[in-house]
C-alpha cells in the first residue's frame, strides 16, 4: 500500500506506475464507492450521486497512466483509495483482475490557514453556551 500525505486544499496524484495497455480496464474506488474507470481512450468519473456530491468537479484522469488526481483535497478525502486493473481478453471476451494497487490518503490541515474546522467548531459552541 503506497501512502500519501498531502495538505489540505492542495492536489494529490495516486499513480499505480504502471503502463496502461490498450486491453485494460482500469476502475478507481474509494471504499466501497466506484469513483472512475477508464476503458480504452474513454472514460467516467464519479457515475453516481454520492460520488458526485462528495468530489464534485475534484477528480481527473490521466489516460496514459490511469493516474487519479484529487484536486483541492478536503479532509473527507483522507482513506483508503483502490485501483482494479482488469485485462480484456478479446478472444474470449472475458476480464480478469490482472493487477490491484492500493493507496493510503491523509489530508492534513494546512497550519498557515489558521484554525482548524474543529477549533471553530469549539469557540462556536462555547460563545452559544455562554
Amino acid at each position: 500500500m503506497k501512502k500519501k500525505s498531502v495538505l489540505e486544499g492542495e492536489s494529490v496524484t495516486l499513480d499505480p506506475g504502471v503502463t496502461k495497455k490498450t486491453n485494460d480496464v482500469m476502475t478507481w474506488f474509494s471504499d466501497d464507492t466506484l469513483l472512475a474507470e477508464i476503458t480504452g481512450d474513454q472514460s467516467k468519473i464519479c457515475t453516481d450521486v454520492q460520488c458526485k456530491e462528495r468530489f464534485r468537479d475534484r477528480l481527473k484522469l490521466d489516460h496514459q497512466t490511469g493516474s487519479l488526481i484529487i484536486t483541492n483535497t478536503r479532509n473527507t478525502d483522507t482513506g483508503e483509495y483502490k485501483l482494479q486493473i482488469n485485462s480484456i481478453s478479446l478472444r474470449r471476451r472475458r476480464r480478469s483482475i490482472s493487477s490491484e494497487k492500493r493507496f493510503e490518503v491523509t489530508v492534513v490541515a494546512d497550519p498557515a490557514s489558521g484554525l482548524s474546522s474543529g477549533a471553530v467548531a469549539g469557540i462556536v459552541v462555547a460563545v452559544l453556551l455562554v
